[in-house]
């Protein structure tokens, strides 16, 4: 038996004698060498991705630990797996046409208060109010498609209006939320999160609701896909900095510098004009012309995570003729399904914004500062509070009040119905 330096007995080397050619039989062959080889060279490729998972899983993230790995696979080449199993998992999981239907509706919103009498010297001013959606289903429910102030102790021509309805007729148990934002009276801001969009240099701030805004908080709702999760390209602009490039003909949410928010495809550079407020890109429009994109396929345009006919949670936000702006999310659902709820509720042009239960969120807050918050339907699985602390993506928040340029156009129209060029009192108010 062989004795080691340090004087112990290597099992590696017991009983070894010399053999007749001189070799030792327990002599490591080529085999075994090019074993070695391969299980160095495994490791030396398994530390480096072992430690950007760690140090992912270490980082800063309000998202679950479950969801994190998902997340870090796909980035780190097995976006294809993870989207195949997925996609397996949602078609297994599909709802069946049919079956028995709902009994009711959940309820959303708060009923309107009465309107108060004006005074001698006041002028009644009716605000626009939106028809309500026409329900897909017969017999409607009581309160189906029919709009709720979004907050207690306001009018029926609340800023930000909800309803529920019944999205499919084939489908009779999935409901779909709708809101409806008054974009005259409001502003609308685009928030980053803590790691979405991922372009550097973006003024990031809290990654939550700045407090500031929170003093009128009307309502908040998710954003987009990951940036490199769209197919077609996404940009990103924040306080008329361009911060991904834009990409002609993609659907852009954004406020312009005349204050005005709009929903279309991007006709312009890969440059926003100055003064942009935001702009954010994803996907090709869903709607358009108050119809569904003819080219609505199941293909890679629609981002790398799970093509359109496969059923799951989607959300998507349109403007009206008037350029208010409509958010719809539901479950279940595919993008020509979510298409068909945003033109039944009044879009004329519409794009899909994220998708997958833990990401589509639409909140309201009843109370001044962001208290009471609600989520628009029982199945966001996500807290009301979600956007109150820092988040992961980023997103779009409500607060009451038209941003400074809109309301010098207004100011302007003011001064003009003063000066005779407006309608007598009691006309519609834009």
């Amino acid at each position: 038996m062989a004795v080691t330096d340090a004087g112990i007995q290597s099992p590696l080397v017991v009983g070894a004698e010399p053999s007749a050619g001189g070799r030792s039989p327990d002599r490591p062959g080529w085999r075994h060498r090019v074993r070695r080889v391969l299980l160095v060279a495994a490791v030396a490729m398994l530390v480096p991705a072992g430690a950007s998972y760690v140090q992912a899983m270490l980082g800063r993230s309000n998202a679950s630990l479950g969801i994190r790995s998902v997340e870090w696979l796909r980035d780190h080449g097995a976006a294809g797996l993870v989207s195949q199993i997925e996609s397996t998992y949602y078609t297994l999981t599909a709802p069946s046409k049919g079956g028995p239907g709902l009994r009711a509706l959940p309820q959303v919103g708060f009923a309107a208060a009465p309107p108060s009498s004006p005074g001698p010297a006041r002028h009644s001013v009716r605000r626009y109010r939106p028809p309500n959606i026409r329900p897909a289903l017969h017999p409607a429910f009581a309160g189906e498609g029919v709009w709720h102030p979004a907050r207690p102790g306001e009018g029926a021509n609340a800023p930000v209006l909800l309803t529920t309805l019944r999205s499919e007729p084939d489908y009779p148990r999935l409901v779909a939320g709708v809101a409806w934002i008054d974009t005259s009276r409001s502003t609308v801001a685009l928030q980053p999160g803590l790691s979405e969009p991922a372009v550097s240099g973006i003024p990031r701030g809290g990654a939550e609701i700045p407090v500031p805004a929170r003093h009128d908080l009307l309502a908040s709702f998710n954003s987009g896909f990951k940036l490199k999760d769209a197919a077609a390209g996404s940009g990103v602009v924040l306080g008329g900095h361009t911060y991904a490039p834009m990409e002609k003909g993609v659907a852009t949410l954004l406020r312009g510098a005349d204050g005005h928010v709009d929903v279309r495809a991007w006709s312009g550079g890969p440059m926003a004009p100055a003064g942009t407020a935001f702009a954010r890109q994803n996907l090709p429009l869903i709607v358009s012309g108050g119809h569904r994109n003819p080219n609505l396929s199941d293909g890679p345009e629609w981002g790398f995570t799970l093509h359109n006919a496969v059923r799951v949670w989607r959300s998507g936000v349109g403007v009206d003729r008037r350029g208010n702006l409509l958010y719809a999310a539901a479950s279940d659902q595919t993008v020509g399904s979510l298409a068909d709820i945003l033109i039944r509720a009044g879009a004329v042009r519409a794009m899909e914004l994220d998708i997958n239960s833990y990401w589509v969120s639409f909140i309201t807050y009843a109370g001044l500062g962001g208290s009471s918050p609600r989520n628009l339907l029982s199945g966001m699985n996500r807290s009301p509070q979600r956007y109150l602390s820092p988040d992961d993506r980023d997103f779009f928040y409500v607060y009451a009040g038209a941003p400074a340029a809109l309301r010098r156009e207004q100011r302007r129209r003011a001064a003009a119905a003063v000066a005779g060029r407006a309608t007598a009192p009691g006309v519609l108010a834009p």
